[in-house]
């Protein structure tokens, strides 16, 4: 099916009234964009933030009057406050696309990362089975590949461990698959503990992980503790975080730019003895014993 897209770029007050006279003239999906190379790392929890400079796109199907779009956004109030382009798209599968761009990808000496729908490399590997959804973590992004890497090689048979912020499950079940006995996943979203059950009974380990949003979350203390998610949270949550690992025990933190590692180190080096930073591109992760 053909389709066209409306790149409306205006200012953040604006972009919610763009947005909605988008979805009245019948897009059939509406994204907001960075216009300015300003992006924002760190909304709280339950927080929606826009750029200064906004870019709000919408997709409309090919048959659509364009013109008529265009006169009712730009009688808005919103709509004079920005400029506008319209552009054609290639007709394609979209999802055939999206699911070619999904490969199997190799994190240390044995952990895989593999679509449901591609064969696995290595029958003999570590394979954790995880399909692109909505809950953050496919192993695509640095933050979680640096884990992923660190639990390659940090992860013993017979161990508890505890991921804060679970999002995809995609840590637990890698920790698990690589021989941890006990797995707890702790994250705010609902949707994410809903996620980490399905991508678990994937891969067949669903016995052996607990969910829990932060307002039920057990006591107990872990050998391994892992979170990977923004320096923000790292920084507000430290004690809670650090009373998670047993003495002794383990502990990797990502989701921190390269500027802000510094601060994570001074934090956490109250309590563990920290390895040297390891970075992929813009993103760190600090990890350590605790003493």
């Amino acid at each position: 099916m053909p389709w066209i897209q409306v790149r409306y770029t205006t200012d953040k007050e604006s972009a919610d009234a763009i947005s909605d006279h988008m979805t009245g003239t019948g897009a059939a999906a509406v994204t907001f964009l960075d216009a300015a190379d300003t992006p924002i790392y760190e909304p709280m929890p339950g927080e929606f933030l826009l750029w200064e400079a906004t870019t709000v796109v919408g997709l409309y199907d090919a048959e659509v009057d364009v013109d008529k779009i265009l006169l009712r956004l730009q009688a808005s109030n919103a709509g004079s406050k920005g400029f506008y382009k319209v552009e054609q798209l290639e007709d394609k599968d979209w999802v055939r696309e999206w699911m070619d761009s999904f490969h199997p990808m190799q994190f240390g000496e044995r952990l895989w990362i593999c679509p449901s729908w591609r064969d696995v490399p290595d029958e003999q590997a570590v394979n954790v089975l995880l399909d692109p959804g909505l809950a953050f973590g496919t192993g695509t992004h640095p933050t979680t590949g640096l884990c992923l890497q660190w639990l390659d090689s940090h992860i013993q048979d017979d161990q508890v461990v505890v991921d804060f912020g679970c999002g995809s499950g995609i840590l637990a079940i890698a920790a698990l698959k690589l021989g941890a006995q006990r797995v707890v996943g702790i994250d705010i979203d609902p949707q994410a503990i809903e996620a980490s059950k399905e991508n678990a009974k994937r891969n067949q380990v669903e016995d052996k992980i607990e969910l829990f949003l932060p307002n039920n979350q057990p006591n107990l203390q872990a050998d391994v503790v892992v979170a990977n998610i923004l320096a923000g949270p790292l920084r507000e949550l430290a004690q809670v975080i650090t009373d998670y690992v047993k003495p002794g025990g383990k502990l990797a933190l990502s989701g921190i730019l390269a500027s802000q590692a510094e601060q994570i180190c001074e934090i956490y080096a109250q309590w563990f003895d920290l390895d040297p930073v390891a970075q992929q591109e813009d993103w760190c992760r600090v990890s350590g014993t605790k003493r």
